[in-house]
């Protein structure tokens, strides 16, 4: 798997897949969107900030966590001036690895824009020493770090306001990381193909498994069906689209797998609550090529 690496990109920010990454720097709003297979939790230390996440607008203020899957493209559309900024980026297969619940991992896999429910002191003091750490420290100092992001993440889970916290806590070790790997199978056979007529027999098929069992381990693993996944993923990818090109949205439903203009207005409104000519308007494109 290719490192992290951030580079820019017609006035966006691209992390490709790959490792763990925290950093430190000075918010801003962006030019466009971005996104990033990862698990992303960011923290204010000053200030407050506005995110376009999901087509909705969501506000993150100082000393409160947030988190959610960056795979849905996101923009900060406005920031107070000089609001110092953690950012930490989790890959997400360590993420589904994770003894959390259920309810909130699926919660976050359908795009859900998480904010902890409570402030905790220690984040201002140990965020940005995990950053700095980061930066400065050798290789058992980073898989420290990790470690404690992972542990901080399923305190974050446990405050979350849905699911029974107790479900996840019995499952096998090894039984959940076999599911795992057979997880990240079909997940890595949808990001390579979802833009093709595939179907759940055929990713099955291509993962070596039994569709029902392919279904049963996403399901389990994910909280979410194939089906779903795959449908939220070409929809994180219709808005990285309509976010960063000029591409007409007939084009952009059928490169995103959706088979028809009609199909991919009627998700994207249901899934967003706006359409897809508006939420590109909203980007600060006039929509001309549509």
């Amino acid at each position: 798997m290719p490192k992290l690496r951030i580079s820019a990109a017609r006035g966006a920010l691209v992390i490709s897949q790959g490792d763990f990454m925290i950093e430190r720097h000075i918010a801003d709003a962006m030019n466009a969107a971005h996104w990033h297979d990862h698990i992303e939790l960011n923290y204010l230390l000053e200030g407050q900030m506005t995110y376009l996440f999901n087509g909705r607008q969501e506000q993150v203020e100082a000393g409160r966590l947030v988190l959610f899957w960056a795979a849905i493209p996101h923009r900060t559309i406005a920031v107070t001036p000089n609001a110092p900024l953690v950012c930490l980026y989790l890959p997400l297969v360590d993420f589904l690895g994770l003894p959390i619940d259920r309810g909130v991992r699926q919660a976050i896999m359908q795009g859900r824009f998480f904010a902890d429910a409570r402030a905790y002191a220690a984040d201002a003091i140990l965020l940005p020493q995990w950053a700095e750490d980061w930066q400065f420290g050798d290789a058992a100092e980073r898989q420290l770090i990790v470690d404690e992001v992972k542990l901080r993440i399923r305190r974050f889970v446990l405050d979350a306001p849905i699911g029974d916290h107790s479900a996840t806590r019995q499952s096998s070790a090894l039984g959940a990381s076999a599911a795992i790997r057979r997880a990240e199978t079909l997940t890595d056979l949808i990001h390579a193909r979802y833009s093709e007529p595939v179907s759940l027999p055929m990713l099955a098929r291509l993962a070596g498994m039994h569709p029902a069992t392919a279904n049963t381990i996403f399901r389990n693993v994910l909280g979410i069906s194939v089906n779903e996944y795959l449908t939220r993923y070409r929809l994180a990818r219709a808005m990285q689209q309509l976010a960063e090109t000029e591409t007409p949205i007939l084009q952009i439903a059928y490169d995103c797998g959706f088979g028809s203009s009609s199909r991919f207005y009627d998700i994207f409104k249901r899934r967003t609550g706006t359409t897809p000519r508006v939420f590109r308007s909203s980007l600060g494109r006039d929509g001309k090529t549509d």
